[in-house]
């Protein structure tokens, strides 16, 4: 083809061989036209192309003029003695075939309305391959959704060196359907499981194409009939396999923050996510905090038996907890982790003695959450109520608690006492001081609500005491000076005056 040099031009060219194909099989040589201005550099010429074969192909499927079934060698068939319709059709699947390869490499084309247009004409064919299917069934009935093709289409969207959030934002509006949804997680967990075999490090670009994707899928948040289809409808399996992988830290991160309310409560089997969610409880830190929802949800709501849970729980408590970004979360779970009457005393005077151990280096903001915390504790299991009538407790020096013992039922807390708090009623933030003083008092029966003091920040304090209204004068000096230089006995009053 003798290409124009104006896009419409190129509109005018390619419409006539589209035509002139479709009209007759013997001008079907025209679709390598076509196919050539895919290969285009020009961004418009390409689109046009796009459509262009987005009609042809279209057309073919619905006429049922692509060959049916495992598709043989286009050299052996156009050598053979077979019929001619049939050598047509195989030619023309090869063609088809190549189209969907230029297509999924327009994926991660440098124009995001290349990139747009081949994604909404890869899933046009897909919805005709799944009403004119180009293989046989296995028997009548037998459901047969497009997965080569779809997979192709999830495959681009994957890439692991181009940035797809843009194009995944697209594709979102196909996530509205079922066989979507199913089809779209089935096809990302072979892509994965294939990218972290051949890759021993696979790049973070992958991972983080792969979260958008998969989040974005989003499940019915109570049971209903599966209905809504994109194309013919499939009875989903009843048996799912959990492939868990290394992900790296950032996206633990992503993962764990949306596992408890957007994953778990859509499982059939959320035990299923018990190896993640205790792998991830090991690696520490962060990860280690974020993991707690997940768990919290299968030890209450499923039944999952976790022997070293409270051991490893308390060995989170560490002074960076008063700093992280997720420090309101852990306290929340900490708080209904602790709730239980049926702790022994060893445990949660554990777990309130280190607390008042990390008190003494934490901010204020923290220290406003964590001694209510602190004696929440007290109020809810009264045998830890030693630990603040102690009249004959020991010494400073002779603490028997051990800070660095990781097993709180051999740390030795219920022995000691919670001099911390008496420390800390010498702070030198008033209302930490209060808070700390209300041990010296019978603690009353009603808990006080750490809630509105879980997000508590610095910057919130410092604006409530700039609020607050000084009552009286406060003296600064003993002796009140008589301007700037009619203090007694000052040195600058002896050599200076003014004048």
């Amino acid at each position: 083809m003798e290409r124009d040099s104006d896009p419409e031009g190129v509109r005018r060219s390619l419409g006539r061989l589209l035509e002139a194909v479709l009209a007759s099989r013997g001008e079907a040589n025209a679709v390598f036209d076509i196919l050539a201005v895919l290969q285009s550099e020009d961004h418009e010429e390409t689109q046009e192309a796009v459509r262009a074969c987005s009609r042809l192909f279209g057309a073919l499927l619905e006429r049922g003029e692509l060959f049916v079934g495992q598709l043989p060698s286009e050299d052996l068939v156009m050598a053979g003695s077979q019929g001619a319709t049939r050598k047509y059709k195989v030619w023309m699947r090869h063609r088809y075939r190549s189209c969907l390869n230029r297509l999924q490499e327009l994926l991660v084309h440098s124009s995001f309305e290349v990139k747009e247009l081949a994604l909404s004409t890869l899933m046009k064919f897909v919805q005709l391959e799944g009403a004119h299917p180009l293989e046989k069934p296995k028997w009548d009935g037998y459901y047969l959704f497009p997965r080569q093709l779809f997979k192709a289409v999830v495959e681009g969207l994957l890439s692991p060196e181009d940035d797809c959030s843009l194009l995944l934002a697209r594709f979102r509006e196909y996530l509205e359907h079922d066989d979507i949804r199913y089809h779209t997680m089935k096809a990302a967990t072979d892509i994965v499981g294939r990218i972290t075999d051949r890759h021993p490090e696979v790049p973070l670009t992958f991972w983080n194409n792969a979260f958008t994707l998969l989040s974005s899928v989003s499940l019915p948040c109570q049971e209903r009939g599966i209905s809504s289809f994109y194309v013919k409808h499939e009875e989903l399996p009843r048996s799912w396999k959990v492939i868990h992988l290394k992900l790296p830290l950032s996206l633990y991160k992503k993962v764990l923050v949306i596992m408890h309310d957007s994953i778990l409560p859509h499982l059939a089997q959320p035990s299923l996510m018990i190896d993640f969610l205790t792998r991830a409880y090991d690696v520490g830190g962060a990860i280690s905090l974020l993991a707690l929802n997940g768990l919290f949800i299968l030890i209450h709501q499923h039944n999952l038996e976790y022997p070293d849970f409270y051991r490893k729980l308390y060995g989170l408590l560490d002074p960076s907890v008063f700093h992280v970004k997720y420090r309101a979360r852990f306290f929340h779970l900490a708080d209904l982790f602790l709730s239980s009457s049926h702790l022994p005393a060893y445990l949660v005077a554990a777990f309130a003695k280190r607390l008042s151990r990390l008190a003494l280096t934490a901010p204020p903001e923290a220290l406003l959450m964590v001694l209510p915390f602190i004696c929440n504790l007290l109020r809810r299991h009264p045998a830890c109520r030693v630990l603040v009538h102690r009249p004959l407790g020991p010494e400073l020096d002779a603490d028997p608690y051990d800070p660095e013992e990781e097993d709180p039922a051999k740390s030795r807390a219920l022995e000691s006492s919670l001099w911390e708090l008496q420390a800390l009623q010498r702070h030198y933030h008033p209302e930490v001081s209060q808070a700390a003083s209300v041990i010296n008092q019978a603690l009353s029966v009603p808990e006080v609500s750490i809630a509105p003091l879980l997000e508590l920040t610095a910057f919130e304090v410092f604006e409530r005491d700039l609020k607050k209204k000084g009552q009286g004068s406060i003296p600064l000096e003993f002796i009140p000076t008589q301007g700037l230089l009619g203090r007694q006995d000052d040195l600058c009053a002896q050599h200076f005056m003014l004048s």
